[in-house]
């Protein structure tokens, strides 16, 4: 029986790192990023919860990438579904039936409130949300669509304008009938609101003023994710997201729940909507449908739209729309959320371990303002200031003092999701709770040196 050698396979993948950071350097274009500016992480292996560098040293994702690997990395099960549909029928055409498609959609309808049957697959988020839109202006035959500030549906044309935060800003067009309101945000209430119950109220009456004031008969959908990701985790009020569904069947508006990051087990529930049980129109998703081992995205459809489409042909489609491996991938990761009670320990993570975990960092730590989640979708708000509630980093910006929080939490062995003035913890669903409370000390540790910059 042959024997590995660890240190001769640390060794090849240190030289294979060297090559691949090289010829990256030379010839990959960044997302999102000024190019010379950029030094990329260097990721050479990665297992479960953990990230390995090409120096060897390991690291804990609490990212999980980009809040999408749910299932954690190198899931077995979602492996040997790739490796073995690979063997069996690796790409076709998606005019044709295919068994991972399939099954794949069945078990995403099984899964998804009452009355939405229906599956149309994408590569991604992006287009999901694009696909979403437009069947919702064919569907009404209106061309608005509301969305939320502080929201992000994608980096596509249409997407990027809908969405409501500063990157739209750079190609925001004002042409693509997008209609912005303010969201439900009570750590920074745009209502001036000192209570939930305010907070919803209001929020709820300045969304239905900006649907008289723009004509409901003009607008064909409102989308909204249910739990904001990218824009900084915050958990609406209870009664708002039954509110707004309220106002949209009033006015005939389609309401598309955007659950790419929220959904899947991330919020502890299959999809977020089920927090409030709330039945949107359309459900748009991607990321933890399959752990982002292969591209995937989608949109789930109810009766009423589907049958927009019974006889008349829906003007759209992707050349690897139910794409093969990526459904296969999607099949085993559902099927290993199920058997191993992922979406349960999501849940119980974020109410026994990490909500009251960062619930004592906020006390420890002036320099946190707030702390909000459920499930593994959680945000640590930095400021320099609790009162005025000023941001360590601007909106829309960074600053050198959270590039030095980041830092540090990279230097102690914690990879984090970081955005403006916020480190989320998302952790992989099925994290130990050792690996866990491992990475809150070690961000415990980090904090402090947002501490140092704490004015007030």
């Amino acid at each position: 029986m042959a024997v590995t050698n660890t240190s001769d396979v640390a060794q090849t993948l240190k030289v294979e790192g060297e090559r691949a950071y090289e010829l990256d350097r030379k010839h990959v274009f960044h997302s999102w990023s000024a190019q010379d500016r950029l030094t990329p992480f260097n990721v050479v292996k990665t297992e479960g919860s953990y990230l390995w560098d090409a120096d060897g040293k390991r690291y804990i994702d609490f990212s999980s990438q980009m809040v999408n690997t749910n299932v954690g990395h190198q899931h077995p099960k979602v492996v040997t579904a790739v490796q073995e549909q690979a063997a069996k029928i690796a790409t076709i055409a998606p005019a044709h039936v295919s068994a991972p498609r399939s099954e794949a959609a069945r078990l995403i309808a099984e899964r998804a409130p009452e009355g939405l049957d229906y599956v149309f697959f994408t590569n991604g988020g992006a287009d999901a949300n694009e696909h979403a839109i437009r069947m919702a202006r064919l569907h009404t035959g209106k061309s608005k669509v509301m969305s939320a500030y502080r929201s992000y549906h994608g980096g596509t044309d249409l997407a990027i304008n809908v969405t409501g935060d500063p990157r739209r800003l750079p190609v925001d067009t004002a042409s693509a009938g997008i209609v912005h309101f303010m969201p439900s945000y009570p750590y920074r209430s745009y209502f001036n609101a000192e209570t939930a119950e305010e907070e919803v109220q209001r929020a709820l009456e300045h969304l239905e003023q900006t649907i008289i004031l723009e004509g409901p008969g003009t607008i064909a959908a409102l989308i909204l994710e249910t739990i904001p990701g990218t824009a900084g985790i915050y958990v609406p009020p209870p009664g708002y997201m039954a509110g707004v569904r309220k106002l949209t069947e009033k006015y005939g508006i389609v309401f598309i729940a955007d659950e790419v990051m929220a959904g899947f087990g991330r919020a502890g529930k299959w999809f977020a909507v089920d927090l409030w049980d709330v039945t949107p129109d359309l459900i748009t998703f991607a990321k933890g449908v399959n752990s982002g081992y292969v591209p995937l995205g989608g949109v789930i459809i109810n009766q009423a739209i589907y049958d927009t489409f019974r006889e008349r042909t829906y003007p759209g489609g992707l050349t690897y729309s139910g794409h093969p491996l990526a459904t296969a991938a999607a099949v085993g990761a559902i099927e290993a959320m199920d058997e191993e009670g992922m979406i349960e320990n999501a849940a119980r993570l974020g109410s026994e371990i990490i909500g009251p975990s960062l619930e004592r960092l906020k006390e420890l730590h002036p320099a946190v303002g707030d702390v909000r989640g459920v499930g593994c979708f959680w945000a640590v708000e930095l400021v320099t200031d609790r009162q005025t509630k000023e941001p360590l980093a601007p909106y829309g910006g960074s600053s050198s003092a959270m590039a030095e929080v980041i830092s540090k939490c990279r230097e102690l062995g914690l990879i984090v999701f970081a955005n403006f003035n916020r480190i989320h913890v998302v952790p992989p669903l099925n994290v130990d709770d050792e690996i866990i409370r491992e990475g809150l000390a070690i961000l415990d540790e980090a904090l402090s040196v947002a501490d140092q910059y704490y004015q007030a």
